[in-house]
């Protein structure tokens, strides 16, 4: 079987997965699937430029995928007016006098010969600046969090259009790569994956804990949607007719209606992106950036900037991580930091890259549907064979009971096993790079 053909097949195999769960079990779950699963593929993508193209192994993808997410926040929601009352200016006080503090030093370090005294005033300016800043920032956020903490405690965002709020993503999560990009990418590859990991569970962190930039761990819900509410569709009374016309209710016609519009926005931002790493892949830009990624030494001796390089891919992957978070947190219509787990945001990714083909493009895609789809039926399914395995025991036996409930594990089991049986039957993965 020739490779179009095999790649053919491997895309209609998984849309046919999908439409068999709208069949057996519901289209709003075909649906759900569908929609995650093109998210998942846009972060698989991201990855792929920067492991396929480049050779950079960062697995910080969560961090980068909740910048997008606090984007969302800071862009859609509206802005909390008593906060910003209370402590706003003092906020942006603080932050001014830490900028400040940076240049400051900076400027001392470039002007002051070398020696002790330009390490003292240089560490001398950075710890007056950071008490100052702290004496100014401490106050400032204690009062923002102050107000009405239940509901807001939070200074809100700009009440812009949430759409606007999926390139910010990718601009925040690029902004942040930059700043990394700078200090770790000269780090051999296992020390970059720690090193990004690191910086990863850093974000993290701060948006877990610091309530007046999104609320912490309590979470930012009711979040501005670029598709029409349930309720309004069911109170059009033309929407309500034509849902009748096709033999739909009309709770579970709009409830289609609304992941119908995400697909199809899903499916714009997946084409467009495809599109471009496609035309990047076979441009001499994509072709030297292969080659570095084959042999650094080589690419070098022969004048390349493989510093430079790699640091425009690594900010090009997670620009476009960023904007899958963006997009994810618009789908769930809330923010919750709690839920961003390496294992969802970065192991699940790179299964993704892995099985789908490293890099290609297109693998990257398919790896994206097929493995979500697989995380999400995996536990269903194995719950449904173990129980026609143990049909014939008694209802109170032992193994019976404990094979049922170990059907919640069939997630990780399963995606160890997929992982292992690809990279040892098709090691470069199902859809491999020409």
């Amino acid at each position: 079987m020739n490779g179009p053909v095999k790649n053919v097949l491997l895309f209609a195999m998984v849309g046919a997965m999908i439409l068999l769960t709208g069949v057996t079990q519901s289209w709003n779950s075909a649906l759900l699937i569908l929609n995650m699963g093109l998210v998942s593929a846009v972060m698989a993508i991201g990855v792929n430029l920067q492991w396929g193209f480049a050779g950079l192994f960062n697995v910080g993808v969560m961090g980068f995928v909740a910048l997008g997410g606090l984007a969302t926040v800071l862009v859609s929601m509206p802005p909390v007016g008593p906060a910003w009352s209370a402590g706003g200016l003092g906020v942006l006080a603080a932050f001014a006098l830490g900028a400040a503090t940076i240049v400051a030093a900076i400027q001392a370090w470039r002007r002051l010969d070398g020696g002790r005294m330009r390490a003292l005033v240089v560490a001398a300016v950075l710890v007056v600046g950071f008490f100052l800043f702290r004496a100014v920032f401490d106050p400032a956020v204690g009062a923002v969090e102050a107000v009405n903490p239940a509901a807001t405690g939070y200074l809100g965002g700009l009440g812009l259009p949430v759409l606007l709020a999926w390139p910010v993503g990718g601009l925040l999560a690029a902004g942040a790569a930059w700043l990394i990009g700078k200090t770790a990418l000269g780090l051999r590859s296992d020390y970059l994956a720690i090193a990004t990991l690191g910086i990863a569970e850093i974000i993290i962190s701060v948006m877990k804990n610091e309530d007046w930039l999104a609320r912490g761990v309590k979470n930012v819900v009711g979040l501005p949607r670029p598709v029409p509410y349930e309720i309004d569709l069911q109170n059009d009374a033309g929407f309500v007719e034509g849902a009748a016309g096709l033999g739909l209710d009309p709770v579970t016609a709009s409830t289609l209606y609304v992941k119908l519009g995400y697909t199809g926005l899903f499916l714009v931002v997946l084409v467009v992106l495809l599109t471009l790493a496609q035309l990047a892949l076979k441009s001499p830009w994509g072709r030297m950036m292969r080659a570095i990624r084959d042999n650094e030494v080589a690419a070098e001796a022969m004048g390349k900037d493989v510093t430079r390089r790699h640091l425009q891919i690594f900010v090009l992957g997670s620009a476009i991580c960023g904007l899958a978070g963006a997009m994810m947190t618009t789908l769930d219509g809330q923010l919750t930091p709690g839920t961003y787990q390496p294992l969802r945001f970065t192991f699940l990714i790179w299964v993704m890259v892995i099985v789908g083909g490293s890099g290609n493009n297109f693998g990257a895609v398919l790896g994206g549907l097929l493995i979500w789809f697989l995380w999400v039926q995996v536990e269903p399914i194995g719950l449904f064979v173990l129980q026609v395995l143990t049909s014939g025991m008694a209802e109170d036996n032992a193994l019976r009971i404990h094979l049922l409930d170990s059907a919640a594990h069939m997630r990780l089991l399963s995606m160890g096993v997929i992982l292992l049986v690809v990279l040892r039957f098709s090691p470069r993965g199902l859809m491999p790079e020409r």
